[in-house]
């Protein structure tokens, strides 16, 4: 009687610690990478010469999206989208110079706070047009405890952080800006974001955090490497503009500090991501010496297409950032849980960066009411139950341009043929002509226009664009 009394209790026991750590709300990070193209990473198997054992690690330990987009090829309307997990467009946001977040907007750090999480933002920001907006985009004002941001333009230095240095370097380039205020402190990027956020896991290891790292790597200037790293990787030492004083015209130097004019431009970009991929093997190393990864999600992406700029190779994929070909806007999306989603996993569902604000926060058990803004699906049945989700379209829209993806069908179409004209000279890119329809089940890299032979599809697809215009106008 009594040894079965003490079963009895050892399985009450047993049945409350697991409906404890059933409702225990995980720790969330989210690193947003810059510019880094969905082909590279080489667990992929597609271009041998990238080095990225830690990405591939996190997609062995976790899933692996096949069919992630963002919502815009840009940086600064996608980022809006995936931290608001509504579409830009309900802001007016459609390519360089938008407003940024909506005032009112619901974000997912605002969600994450009100669920009872710590937040933290460190890295490239770039939400919107700080001209017009003043601060009021920086993390600070939209639920972030702490931030550490450059500035809020899109360039941000790999090496200098302050302004004396910058104006020697490289404008217009910003010092970091700490909850709102200048924050002058030099060093390699990378590492000090991952340094930034390793603080942050061990403060806050007791309670749940959620913490958004966004790497300025790969975003060109890849060659701002320090100098110890320029000789591991056998790099030459590239000149910023401001370093060659009256020598030659920014215009100049910029276009032969990209690609296809910049000597070894792969080679720096390669090791680039290295050191980004080295500083998310860190980041994993302190959460299991705290003993809280199997308790954290880790989630990476970028914030749209590689560009052939900085160093990128999105083939199979056809194009770059900027273009709404899949290469500008099929990004890596990788997700571990450890203990709850299936490891080794490549999924083929067609999500979006703006699944992650519902998907995440359900995951931490918020109340549905924190991401019913979202237009985003929670992802959480398809992962943990394989339960299919309904999603049969996406739309894009970049103010000259626009694509709809139905199924297997895409239909792209450029409606300012001058502006796209210009940014793909600028960009050394191919945006497109017209109207072009593709079946990316047998055309993956969008080479066969089917727009004449399948005319009753880009009607179908035109007007799914069109009600969708109408709806995020309204708003």
């Amino acid at each position: 009687m009594y040894r079965t009394t003490i079963i009895i209790s050892l399985l009450t026991c047993l049945i409350a610690f697991n409906a404890v750590s059933q409702n225990t709300k995980p720790n969330v990070i989210l690193i947003v990478a810059d510019d880094h193209g969905y082909a590279d990473m080489h667990h992929l198997g597609i271009h041998e010469d990238i080095k990225t054992p830690n990405l591939d690690q996190l997609a062995q330990d976790g899933i692996s999206f096949s069919n992630a987009y963002v919502t815009s090829p840009i940086c600064s309307p996608s980022r809006c989208g995936l931290i608001t997990g509504q579409h830009q467009a309900r802001n007016n946001n459609y390519f360089y110079g938008g407003p940024g977040i909506a005032e009112g907007t619901m974000t997912m750090a605002q969600a994450f706070k009100e669920n009872g999480y710590a937040t933290a933002y460190y890295g490239k920001l770039h939400y919107g047009n700080d001209k017009t907006q003043g601060s009021f985009n920086y993390p600070h004002n939209h639920g972030f405890d702490e931030s550490i941001v450059a500035g809020h333009g899109g360039r941000v230095h790999y090496l200098y952080h302050n302004d004396a240095a910058i104006d020697s370097h490289g404008k217009p380039a910003h010092a970091w800006s700490k909850n709102g205020e200048k924050y002058e402190e030099d060093g390699y990027s990378t590492e000090q974001l991952s340094h930034w956020s390793q603080a942050f896991i061990e403060r806050n290891q007791k309670k749940p955090f959620f913490l958004q790292i966004a790497f300025n790597a790969v975003h060109n200037f890849n060659f701002q490497l320090p100098d110890k790293y320029l000789k591991e990787w056998n790099l030459p030492y590239y000149p910023d503009y401001e370093e060659l004083g009256d020598t030659i015209k920014e215009s100049v130097w910029y276009n032969q500090s990209i690609l296809p004019n910049l000597p070894n431009g792969r080679a720096y970009y390669i090791a680039q991501l290295y050191y980004l991929d080295k500083e998310i093997g860190a980041i994993r190393e302190k959460l299991k010496s705290l003993g809280i990864d199997d308790n954290t999600i880790i989630v990476y992406t970028s914030d749209n297409g590689g560009s052939n700029c900085s160093g990128g190779n999105n083939k199979p994929l056809r194009s770059t950032k900027y273009s709404l070909y899949e290469g500008g806007i099929r990004v890596p999306m990788l997700m571990c849980w450890k203990n709850q989603l299936k490891s080794h996993t490549v999924n083929n569902t067609m999500v979006s960066t703006l699944d992650l604000m519902p998907t995440l926060l359900a995951a931490s058990h918020a109340s549905e009411e924190l991401y019913q803004s979202s237009d985003g699906i929670n992802l959480l049945p398809l992962l943990l139950d394989n339960k299919a989700i309904e999603r049969d379209e996406m739309v894009w829209d970049v103010g000259f341009a626009w694509a709809v993806r139905k199924g297997n069908w895409k239909l792209k179409v450029v409606t300012n043929q001058e502006k796209a004209d210009r940014i793909s000279k600028k960009q050394h890119t191919n945006l497109g002509k017209g109207i072009e329809l593709f079946n990316l089940e047998s055309d993956l890299s969008e080479q066969n226009n089917q727009a004449k032979a399948y005319p009753e599809i880009v009607e179908e697809l035109t007007a799914i664009y069109k009600d969708w215009k109408i709806l995020v106008s309204e708003e």
